[in-house]
């Protein structure tokens, strides 16, 4: 018989950049008894979580809630807003741009992918002056959308996604932008409507503190005009009936019910939190990782002290040193999971998460079981990153006013 209990005493520190921890709040909230999604029960439910989430992204537009992971929001953007052939404009900023772009290349879109040189383009954020001077040169307009990561959760790197809009306008080109803010949304300063995304994806199982399973396409009316031209196939990622369903609250095929329930509790904790004071949150404790990685004398994958992701860090080993390795010590020894190096750049880095549920106590803690297996791998370290933590951390949080917003509609 498969055993499952994997884990000693004590509570599993999950310390990766998603799936996220998920808070005793929202777990108790799945256990809630399964109702008929055709029911009049169901339409409240959904009406609410459908008002929440708008709050989440600051848009004024429709958000459309799948059934799926973030791998399917990404076929959803790409579907209900192109066309076979349409040349696509994709930035690459790290493992999830480019897997991102391998989607759009199997759906028979041309993409080109733009970047920095070498290793470089994956310790940076996107650079909007090559968006704009690739869109400047595109007279003929055949570029049809732009597509960015707004946290890239292989590196660390937050990119500025104004700077990208300004960048489109500047040009005075059409294109749509579709933005991946999967791991972003929910930890990280995002604006749907103010910065001009056209799509925006995101996932549950990151800032929102969800397992798996939920998904979202935030939508612009541009977007949703795109969509009626459309030709590539869908079906399930149709946004249409899921729309005008949408309206009192129901789907158009089976939702995942208890999953909606913890999304409303996922939404009512942020709300009421307030969208600052989760954002300070985050930012507060990356800063204290980062000078965690900075006492032990190690190098912080992000180069660019300007895009720093409050979600997560990445940490580079010394040359010689296998990051798998350090992370198998770490989990074997102290119960920590960390996140692997991706893509280019496995085995040379692993990355601490510190969004969603995340505190000083259990990024502390994080930290601690990093020093130690750090240690006991044989990385010899400046000093002890953990105090370096503490002195940021003794530091209050300033908290904004409780926040007026409410989950309902």
């Amino acid at each position: 018989m498969l055993k499952l209990n994997f884990h000693p005493a004590g509570r599993h520190q999950l310390s990766i950049p998603g799936p996220s921890p998920v808070p005793d709040r929202i777990s108790r909230a799945f256990s809630m008894p399964t109702i008929d999604h055709r029911g009049p029960e169901f339409g409240p439910l959904g009406l609410t979580v459908l008002a929440g989430i708008k709050k989440i992204f600051q848009t004024q537009h429709p958000v459309v809630i799948y059934p799926a992971s973030g791998t399917g929001a990404w076929e959803a953007a790409l579907v209900n807003t192109l066309s076979s052939g349409d040349h696509v404009l994709m930035y690459e900023t790290g493992q999830f741009a480019a897997l991102w772009k391998k989607i759009a290349d199997s759906l028979g879109l041309k993409t080109e992918f733009l970047g920095l040189p070498g290793a470089e383009g994956w310790r940076k954020g996107v650079q909007s002056d090559l968006i704009e001077a690739r869109l400047r040169a595109d007279t003929a307009h055949a570029i049809k959308a732009v597509c960015v990561v707004h946290n890239e959760t292989s590196t660390g790197v937050t990119s500025d996604i104004k700077a990208v809009r300004d960048a489109i306008d500047r040009a005075g080109h059409p294109a749509l932008m579709l933005v991946d803010t999967v791991s972003g949304l929910g930890s990280a300063e995002y604006k749907h409507d103010a910065w001009g995304a056209d799509v925006s994806i995101a996932g549950s199982q990151k800032g929102l503190m969800m397992p798996p399973g939920i998904s979202f396409n935030a939508l612009s009316p541009k977007a949703i005009a795109a969509s009626k031209k459309a030709t590539l196939p869908r079906a399930f990622w149709a946004w249409d009936e899921m729309l005008e369903m949408n309206k009192t609250g129901y789907f158009p095929y089976t939702p995942n019910t208890n999953l909606l329930y913890g999304l409303h509790e996922a939404l009512d904790m942020i709300l009421g939190e307030g969208l600052d004071n989760v954002f300070a949150r985050h930012q507060r404790l990356a800063k204290a990782c980062r000078a965690a990685v900075t006492g032990w004398g190690l190098e912080i994958q992000c180069t660019d002290a300007a895009v720093y992701s409050p979600v997560l860090t990445g940490v580079v080993m010394p040359e010689g040193i296998d990051a798998d390795v350090v992370r198998k010590v770490i989990y074997e020894k102290f119960d920590t999971s960390l996140g692997m190096g991706l893509g280019k750049v496995k085995g040379k880095l692993f990355r601490i998460g510190h969004l969603g549920e995340c505190n000083d106590g259990s990024l502390m803690g994080t930290l601690c079981a990093v020093e130690m297996g750090l240690s006991l791998a044989g990385v010899a370290l400046k000093g002890s990153g953990v105090v370096a933590a503490m002195e940021v951390l003794k530091a209050p949080l300033e908290l904004a006013q409780p926040s007026a917003l409410k989950i309902a509609a």
